[in-house]
């Protein structure tokens, strides 16, 4: 397998996925279907696995590195400033588009029978929510959320403490490291993973079910689309002077693993490592990205919930005005860290939903094909976490131009400059110890 490049091995999982999808379906063969569902469903069981000690870990160790990084407080600043004008142009493009196609006009479905789904999300929920009762039971419920806020208040204190924390500090690169090189092998087994996932959907997911919901998902695709293919490489291009195609060259491995896992942050050490190859400090990359992960969702906290929250409005015949629209903006800029980087955005949805005093029920009607949908607005929350590192670096004049132009040249699971000696594909983020450079050391040399 290691002479076909990792974007060749998953596209042909992803095409084999298909085929055995439409065998599966129009044969009537529930073993393939439910072998399909296995397979698929251990490789997502594998990455969420890691993201507890993921999340943690890395955010821990990305704080502490800031104090390397000359004016880290600007390159912060800056970095959530892009974060909040990428998600307000996302979730206008999503509010247009919604207004433009009417997703939810002349949709016949039993809205009766559409019960609130199980995880709910309200302002009063999500505040109280962020803070845990118990920093044990964060990490064992998987509450991302959470685990991100103890990594925040651990990094910022061990940032403030100094060379006492040393130890610490240590200890968490070192966890990371390990995390990231078992988590490397799961990310080794996406095309298999892929083929699962793509093959199950196929198989599960017809267009009996698909066509009352059409026009939505439509519009969903679409939305991301033009965000994915229009908004960033425009961005690129005005903001950092980029070349947009050298861009998706060297971040497509991350966006198109993105697509078949649908979790943000099992495919943050790709989007790590391909940032880093896109020319972007090793030592800001190791913030931007862990952070971006888990609160930079353009698909899943912008576009998304503003279709989504148009279509259930028609659904249920309310009208929804323009302090309604203004307030959509609002919740998905600021509530976005809801999402926290796993599979799915009901709960991005509900607090939506919630906020406008929208039926709950109608997130339920969205369920049966969210898998679907999720693949596309996952890809679009990657690339904007890969987007605007990027550009804060460019405008910074901190970014290799040499390593941007010459991004996507070489595969994925190259070894990385360093990796001699070491054995099989390098893990991203880390040095040549298996550590982010500390300060004082000479940066990396950009792949």
């Amino acid at each position: 397998m290691r002479k076909f490049p990792f974007s060749l091995q998953i596209l042909l999982g992803l095409v084999l996925g298909v085929a055995l999808g439409f065998v599966a379906r129009a044969n009537d063969l529930s073993w393939l279907a439910s072998t399909l569902d296995t397979v698929g469903g251990l490789f997502v069981q594998l990455l969420k696995l890691a993201v507890p000690p993921l999340v943690f870990t890395a955010i821990v160790v990305s704080v502490v590195s800031l104090r390397g990084v000359a004016n880290a407080a600007r390159l912060a600043l800056k970095t959530l400033l892009w974060f909040g004008a990428t998600a307000l142009i996302a979730v206008s493009i999503g509010i247009g588009i919604g207004l433009l196609t009417d997703p939810g006009r002349g949709v016949t479905l039993d809205v009766g029978a559409a019960a609130p789904p199980k995880t709910t999300g309200s302002w009063t929920d999500f505040l109280t929510g962020i803070v845990p009762t118990n920093p044990v039971g964060a990490f064992v419920e998987g509450n991302v959320l959470q685990i991100v806020f103890l990594a925040l208040v651990v990094g910022a204190a061990a940032l403030l403490v100094g060379d006492a924390a040393e130890p610490f500090v240590a200890l968490n690169r070192s966890l990371l490291s390990i995390v990231q090189k078992a988590l490397w092998w799961v990310i080794r087994l996406a095309p298999v993973g892929t083929l699962g996932l793509i093959g199950n959907a196929v198989a599960s997911y017809g267009w009996d079910l698909l066509a009352p919901l059409a026009k939505f998902t439509t519009a969903v695709y679409v939305g991301c689309a033009i965000v994915l293919f229009v908004v960033y490489p425009l961005l690129l291009l005005a903001a950092g002077r980029l070349n947009p195609l050298r861009f998706f060259a060297g971040a497509w491995p991350a966006i198109e693993l993105a697509f078949v896992s649908r979790s943000s942050v099992g495919t943050m050490p790709v989007t790590q490592r391909s940032v880093e190859r896109l020319g972007v400090p090793r030592e800001y990359a190791s913030f931007a990205v862990p952070f971006g992960a888990t609160t930079k969702m353009d698909g899943c906290a912008a576009i998304y919930p503003a279709l989504a929250a148009i279509f259930v409005a028609q659904v249920f015949g309310v009208d929804l005005g323009v302090g309604d629209y203004l307030l959509i903006a609002f919740v998905s800029v600021v509530g976005s860290a809801a999402t926290a980087g796993l599979t799915g955005a009901i709960v991005m949805l509900t607090l939506t939903l919630s906020t406008l005093g929208l039926p709950l029920a109608g997130a339920g009607l969205l369920l049966a094909i969210d898998p679907i949908l999720d693949m596309i607005r996952t890809a679009t929350n990657v690339a904007g976490q890969a987007v605007v590192p990027t550009i804060v670096a460019a405008r910074e004049g901190t970014l290799d131009r040499a390593a941007y132009d010459s991004a996507g040249r070489r595969d994925l699971t190259d070894p990385e400059p360093g990796d001699a000696g070491r054995g099989g594909p390098a893990d991203p983020g880390t040095g040549d110890a298996g550590r982010p450079a500390r300060a004082g050391e000479p940066a990396p040399v950009p792949a």
